[in-house]
Formats: C-alpha cells, structure tokens, sequence
C-alpha cells in the first residue's frame, strides 16, 4: 500500500519505489543510490529520493498508529469491518485521528457523566424528533440520586451528549476543515498597552488575511509576536460578515449536515443552542488549534525549503581553487587578523596588524602584508565582510597599487560563522596553538579556496542564510540542512588525502567516527595510495566501503581510475574498454577521440546496465570533474562604503547574500544588504525569487530608496526603470522581459512583503519589519 502511494505520489513506476526502499532500508544512502544504482531504480533521481524517503518515514509511522487505532478500537468491542476500511482508507493522520476521536480514551467528561446519569435516550429523543418539547419530555429524567436535580439539569446533561457527538462525527469534521481552510482568515491585533515594544510588528497590529493565502514569512511573524506576547493572533471563521451579526456559517454546515431544520418546531430553539455551543465551545478552538498548526507547518516547510536551498548555493558556490592565500578578519580597535595558507590549507603564517583608528598604523600594515605576500607567493586575499571589512579593503588596494609585481586579487567573503569555528572543538583539534582571535582569519582563507570544504565545519544555522530560522522545528531543519551537505559533498567528491573529519564525516556511508578513523590512519600511515586501502581503516567494512568509495578520490594515486567518480565496483567496465580499444587507462582518461566512439551498449552486462556504462564513459571524458562554476569576483564600487554614500539611482554591482520568499538581499559593501523585492528583479511574472538569483550570485542593482535611520535600503535589477517606479510590489504578469536584468553572474555571498499583484505601490524601505530583525540576527558574526 505504502509503495503504491508514494509511486502515485511521484507518478513512477511501482517497482522503482520498491526498489528504492530495500535499498534505503538496506542502509544505502540518497546519494549512492542517485548516483550508482540508476539501473535498480530506473533512474529516480536524488531529489525524487528524498521525497521518497521523507513519505516513507511519514507513511510508515502513520501506519503503525494505524495499527494502535485498530487494536484500540477492536478491544473496545466497537470495531466494525465498515469503520476498520474507513480507518485502513485514511489519507493522511488528520482524518485518521478524526475517525479514531469517538473511541479515543479521555477524561472523564460532562456528556459521559449525563450517558451514566441515564440522559442519553432524551438526547436521542429530541435529536430523532424536534417536535416534542424539551421541557416536558425532560421532566421524565429527572432523578436527584443520578444527580439530575431538575428539568434543567437534564436538559444541560442531554445538549452535552450531543454536542460531545457531534463534535467527533469524522465527516462533518471534514466538512468544516475545507470549509476554513478555504474562507478563515487569519487575525491578529496588538495587545493593548504594548503597541511600543511590540513596534517591529507594526504591520500585524491590525491584519486579516485569508489562511489559504498567508505567506510563510507573514505567519512565521505573527506566531512570533504572539509567542512573545504582543500580538493577539486568532481565527477568523466568518470574516465577510459583520460584528452585530455573528451568526457563524459553521453553525449551518452542523446543521445541515444532521439535517436540521429550524422552521418553529418546540425542540428548535434547544437544538439551535446544541449547534451553537457544539461549534463555540468544542470545535471552534479545535479548528483553530489545528488549523494554526498546519499554517506553522507548512511555513515552517516553506521557511527550512528557503534555508536549505541558500545553504546549497553557498556549499556549491565556486571555489578558488588550490592557491596560496592570505586571510584578514577585519577589525578597528582590536586590530586586522592576518593568516596566510597554502595551497592545501595549511596555515604557514599569522600576524595582526593595526591600521585603523585608533592606532592608525597605515604604512606599517601595509609592509607587514608586502612582505608576507613576498614571503609565501599569496595569490588571493580573502577580506571578511564585517565590521572595517571597507577599510581593510581599501589598505589592500592600496598594497596592490604600490606592489604591482604580486599580481594579487582580493575578494571581499562573508564571514557570516566564521567566530563560531573559532571557538569550536573542531577549531581547537585543528589548531590546537593557535589563538582564537586568529582562527577566524584561517576560515576567511580557507572559505575562498574551497567554501564547500571549510563551511561545513560551520553548523548550518551560524551561516546566517536562513529565513525565521530560529522559529521552526529545529530536528526538521537540522535534518534538511544535514541532506543539503551530504548531497553538496558528494556530488562534488572528497580528496581523502587533504580533507577534514568535517568534510569526510558528510561523505555517503561514512560518519563522524569514520571519518576520524581515515584521517588517523592517514597520519600514521601516510597519504592512501589507493581506495581498497580504506579497508585497512578501524571500523570501515565492506558496506562503508561500497557506499563511501565512489565519492572519494585519490589524486596521484596506483590506480587512476581513484581520482574520478567511477566506482571501483565498475571497474571491470573500464577494463573491458581497455581491452578492446587496446589503449591504457592513462591514456583512455580525458581522450574524447576514443571515447566518442565507444558505444555503451557493447560494455552493458547483468551487473551493469546502460545508464552505469553512460555515466562511466562520460566521467573517462572529463574525470572527477567538478560541478560548480567558474570562481568570479564582485567589485564594490570605490567611495561607497558606507549607507550614507548611497543615492537613488546610483547603480552598483553586488553579491545576494541571502533569498527569501518576498526577494533577495544585496551585499554592496556598506554593512547593510539592501533588499530587491520579488517584484523589482524583472520584469515579467515571477513566483519566486529564485527564478532569476541564487544566494552568491553576482548582480547589478539600481539604488533605488535608503532608509538610513531605519537602515533599510532598496534596490532594483530593473535598471532600464525610473527609480520611481519600482518603489513598490505590483503585478508584472503579462509584462514582456525587456529590460529584465538576467546577466546573474554566479560567484558567493525587514521588509513587509505587501501582497504582490494586489497592494497598491508602497516604498520598499517601508516593507521592514519583524523578519527583517530575524535576518539582522541571522547575520551577527
């Protein structure tokens, strides 16, 4: 049942999910599977996989609730074969616990209280046949010792049974659920007295808006402000009607659904009122429970998606390469930390210099970095974006115009976690003798060299590129963000001879004792000469192997088939190629003559199909190839340095720092990202930012508001526009793409989202509010 739900759900075949859940459960990873098994799962790729796996995860505990249901209700003695293929048809866990409500153990209640006082038959009187009336059928139940004192009493006992069952009917629980999801809205007001601390959700101090329609980012916000208690945030379940007349439509949904009709008869009036207390006291706040819940859920979804996507622009922005660079985490009082690595990583130098105030030590910084420059043959420097990050970089462009002959690059980074590896176990196991304050400079060198390598010693959330980060499920986001790594990781492969336990620990069937195990071996054995000594290592069997060797290279190896993606498992493949061109591997690698002219399907076996063949010809033409993109640079523009020195219309060229749903924020180089909403990137239709920028990506924008007071500041990629005119959301559908900016350029590195396509134009630097703050927070270093 599960796998043909989840094929169904994928619009696959049923034999691939089933072939991918026994290897799943056999313990092979996403990655492994995408990348070695495509002939068992027919090619279901890794974003397939790990949709599959996430349903299979749900389905699978959905189906042992299933089971404590069934068992529950069969003790009971109520389980009919008609409500066992209800509960076995459940869509989703809502509706199965809809079916199970009725029989689920409780407290004891006010309506069983009245079924034992002996009330249920009045209940079932009136309910059968409105024409009696309720007083006088009423006076027959009345019984002191069962503690029904009077008329009332019954009465009361009789609306509760009533109510307690209309409240657990599965179907008329459906009923009102569409009927909210559909036309509720969500409200939220400020609580009165606290509209002054509660000031960065001014937007939300009086806003309605549909539940099937609330960003995430705008849910996220208002949950907040309620968290903290500042925002009153409730269902509104009829929003079209007016206060003096309230009468709820869920009442008539109750209503028709038991067929009710209140046309005078005697009962009327008392069943009206069980209509009216079953839907206010028992499924109103109900409903608004769970409907608020499945509204976190999703944003929160929404909000790791944003996250999780940022995260994997950033691992796989384009590294430098393997050049000796120097590193300086900028700082005024406390001086620039300066550290210089080579080529593999490794830290050969550091100092700390003091050119900004208050020492003001400006020519001799500059002839400390001269000489270490000399000394070590650096490259690049890597400038951290923090605080004096445009001071330091114009004292390097001060030392590249008196030292032409270095030839050096700078690149402004962001340093975004760079502290946070500082003070890290991990830091200090890697170096142990150095200060804190410098390790930061080592991360800022070794982060424009390879990101990938060096930002996943950062936990994910220190990164900063995440939207309400702090506000959602944090064992989901670990886990999304954790995926994002592995599939970062070994779509690029590992050199096992120069990583890090970080980065080997995020390799497909390998963790972090493994990885530990490896880099020990290597340091006492030397570097690995070829995969099939991995087995040597403490721990690593046969299964780690098959799932590890694949991703991880051996460069200058015995064999050189290690040093590309081909899997030593299909190596027999290569060997076959071998023999019958009669052309050695060294020579086979990289010769796009012969291997043009090789047909797979001559090399296809029982064990390796056709698109295994493919992939290894493929990776022969260009081995161990890496799937980022070419290392570019922004350049700031010189005298901007600061949020003053900006001014409408002025035109600079940026790197997106950060993506959220509403747009992407722009790094220009005054310490403040400047936001571009979803509106002013292009201008034809777009749902999402993504469509044209990815967090690192390098563009031009238009300046096109500053709020220096508020530090907001607004920009355009519409260039070809007055500035003017893209002050506000609006709706671009049907607009041509003229004029759009699209030469995004990949390379590294709050407002109030004014419902797109239908708020009037409003100027972006008043868009600012709560998540604007979260994303300042995100940021700290």
């Amino acid at each position: 049942m599960i796998i043909e739900k989840i094929a169904s759900e994928l619009n696959v075949e049923q034999k691939q999910i089933k072939a991918a859940v026994e290897l799943l459960d056999g313990g092979a990873t996403v990655p492994f599977i995408a990348r070695y098994r495509k002939e068992a799962t027919f090619g279901l790729d890794d974003a397939q996989l790990r949709t599959l796996e996430q349903r299979l995860g749900y389905l699978r505990e959905m189906q042992e609730r299933m089971m404590v249901i069934l068992k529950s209700i069969d003790e009971q003695g109520k389980l009919t074969p008609q409500l066992s293929q209800q509960i076995k048809s459940a869509e989703n866990k809502t509706e199965l616990e809809d079916l199970y409500l009725p029989f689920k153990p409780k407290r004891r209640t006010k309506g069983q209280i009245a079924i034992e006082a002996g009330l249920e038959p009045l209940a079932d009187k009136l309910f059968a046949d409105p024409q009696l009336t309720p007083e006088v059928e009423a006076e027959h139940f009345v019984n002191s010792e069962a503690g029904v004192a009077d008329v009332k009493a019954a009465l009361d006992g009789a609306k509760y049974i009533l109510m307690e069952r209309f409240s657990e009917d599965a179907q008329l629980l459906q009923k009102i659920r569409r009927y909210l999801q559909q036309n509720a809205h969500i409200k939220s007001s400020v609580i009165s007295g606290k509209e002054k601390d509660a000031a960065k959700y001014s937007d939300y101090f009086e806003h309605s808006e549909k539940i099937s329609k609330v960003p995430s980012h705008r849910a996220l916000a208002m949950f907040r402000g309620r968290n903290e208690n500042l925002l009153q945030v409730n269902l509104d379940a009829d929003p079209q009607q007016e206060e003096g007349n309230r009468s709820a439509y869920c009442e008539s949904i109750i209503s028709d659904h038991f067929n009710l009709q209140f046309n005078g008869k005697p009962a009327d009036s008392w069943l009206a009122t069980v209509v009216q207390w079953t839907w206010k006291v028992k499924i109103q706040l109900h409903m608004e429970s769970e409907l608020f819940g499945a509204i976190r859920e999703q944003a929160e979804e929404e909000a790791i998606g944003v996250f999780a996507r940022n995260l994997n622009d950033l691992l796989m922005a384009a590294p430098a390469g393997a050049k000796v660079t120097m590193g300086l985490d900028p700082g005024l009082r406390t001086g620039v930390k300066v550290a210089v690595v080579d080529t593999t990583g490794k830290v050969v130098a550091t100092n700390t210099i003091f050119p900004h105030v208050p020492q003001n030590q400006w020519d001799k910084s500059i002839r400390t970095l001269a000489n270490l420059c000399k000394q070590h043959k650096v490259q690049l420097v890597s400038i951290g974006n923090g605080t004096g990050s445009r001071e330091t970089d114009k004292l390097v462009a001060e030392l590249i115009k008196l030292e032409p002959e270095l030839k050096l690059r700078k690149i402004v980074v962001s340093e975004a976690g760079a502290s946070v590896y500082s003070a890290s176990e991990l830091a200090s196991q890697e170096l142990p003798e150095m200060d804190v304050s410098l390790r930061g400079a080592v991360s800022i060198a070794r982060r424009l060299q390879d990101p990938l390598a060096e930002l996943v010693k950062i936990e994910p959330k220190a990164i900063g590129v995440g939207q309400y980060q702090h506000d959602v499920s944090q064992s989901n986001l670990g886990k999304s963000l954790e995926h994002v790594i592995e599939d970062c990781v070994n779509a690029v492969g590992v050199d096992v001879n120069t990583a890090s336990p970080a980065l080997l620990s995020h390799v497909s069937g390998l963790n972090r004792t493994l990885a530990h195990n490896i880099v020990m071996f290597r340091d006492q054995h030397g570097a690995f000469s070829q995969r099939q000594d991995l087995l040597k290592v403490e721990r690593l069997g046969p299964k780690a192997y098959e799932q590890a060797a694949g991703f991880l290279r051996i460069v200058n190896g015995s064999n050189p088939l290690d040093s590309s993606a081909v899997h030593p498992e299909a190596y027999p493949v290569v060997n076959a190629i071998v023999d019958k061109t009669a052309c050695a591997v060294n020579d086979l690698i990289g010769n796009k003559d012969i291997l043009k002219t090789l047909s797979p399907e001559t090399y296809t076996n029982e064990n390796f199909g056709l698109p295994t063949v493919t992939d290894i010809i493929a990776e022969l033409e260009k081995p161990g190839r890496d799937p980022r993109p070419e290392f570019k640079t922004a350049a700031f523009k010189e005298g901007v340095e600061k949020i003053s020195d900006l001014k409408e219309g002025m035109i600079l060229e940026g790197v997106v720092s950060n993506v959220a749903n509403f747009g992407a924020f722009v790094d220009v180089g005054v310490h403040q990202d400047g936001l571009v909403h979803i509106s002013a990137m292009t201008n034809k239709f777009i749902s999402d930012p993504r469509e044209v920028v990815k967090a690192g990506d390098i563009v031009k924008v238009k300046v096109v508001e500053v709020d220096e007071q508020r530090k907001r500041i607004a920009f355009t990629m519409k260039l070809d526009d007055n500035a003017a005119s893209t002050q506000g959301p609006r709706d671009n559908r049907g607009k041509s793409d003229k004029g759009s900016n699209r030469n995004v350029k990949p390379a590294k590195h709050s407002p109030r989202d004014n419902q797109r396509n239908k708020a009037p134009a409003q100027s972006n630097a008043a868009m600012g509010n709560a998540f604007a703050d979260a994303f300042a927070k995100a940021k700290q270093k």
